[in-house]
């Protein structure tokens, strides 16, 4: 078992199969942020430009997987995450522009070796708080000494921007006790992604007309 001692949440399993399913997913997110990398380089040398600002990735905490699985009223095992968990392993991928966002997202899905599996697209249809992002559930296969497993995966990818605003939502929501949240909070929330969002079309829309006049 693999135990959380704060929140008292166990994924079940030996010592050995925790082991090996957290490599599974670590293998995947190295995989995936590889493939961005070398999309990242290959552009640069066509265009001369990075679309990609940065790439983070991460394996979900046990406690994380536990919980997740106990909202779906699943038990908490390494099959039932396996199985029903799409996001263990999560790559975030930071572009510059609104425009890279899709570019990169086309890139990956050329890929031969991947299978898009769901595509959610938060920057056309934001959610209700204002979150924006395009969200790819996909397979990616990892190449085993004696086998290949085909491991599930979350990519989000979304500009600079969104992730500034995600990054402070997530503290302001999810680090903070909702019952003492201000009255109002959700609201200025929400009109803060709306103004961001804007900047975030200016730039692009600066961009293309310096693009523009360079030709």
């Amino acid at each position: 078992m693999l135990t959380d001692e704060k929140n008292n949440l166990v994924l079940q399993g030996s010592p050995h199969e925790i082991a090996m399913l957290t490599n599974l997913y670590e293998a995947a997110v190295r995989q995936l942020t590889l493939k961005f990398e070398i999309l990242n380089d290959e552009f640069k040398a066509l265009y001369a430009r990075n679309p990609i600002h940065h790439i983070e990735g991460r394996v979900k905490s046990a406690s994380s997987i536990a919980a997740k699985l106990m909202k779906k009223g699943l038990p908490a095992t390494i099959e039932a995450a396996r199985a029903h968990v799409n996001d263990v392993a999560g790559v975030r991928v930071v572009c510059s522009y609104i425009d890279d966002v899709y570019r990169v997202a086309d890139m990956l899905e050329r890929q031969t070796d991947l299978e898009i599996i769901k595509r959610q697209d938060y920057i056309e249809t934001p959610n209700y708080n204002g979150y924006r992002s395009l969200h790819l559930d996909i397979r990616v296969p990892v190449y085993l000494s004696d086998r290949t497993e085909q491991v599930m995966a979350e990519i989000q990818i979304r500009t600079i921007a969104m992730d500034f605003w995600a990054s402070l939502e997530h503290d302001v929501r999810y680090k903070v006790d909702k019952t003492k949240l201000p009255e109002g909070i959700n609201e200025e929330m929400l009109a803060c992604a709306d103004r961001i969002a804007e900047i975030d079309r200016q730039m692009q829309n600066m961009y293309m007309r310096i693009k523009a006049a360079e030709k």
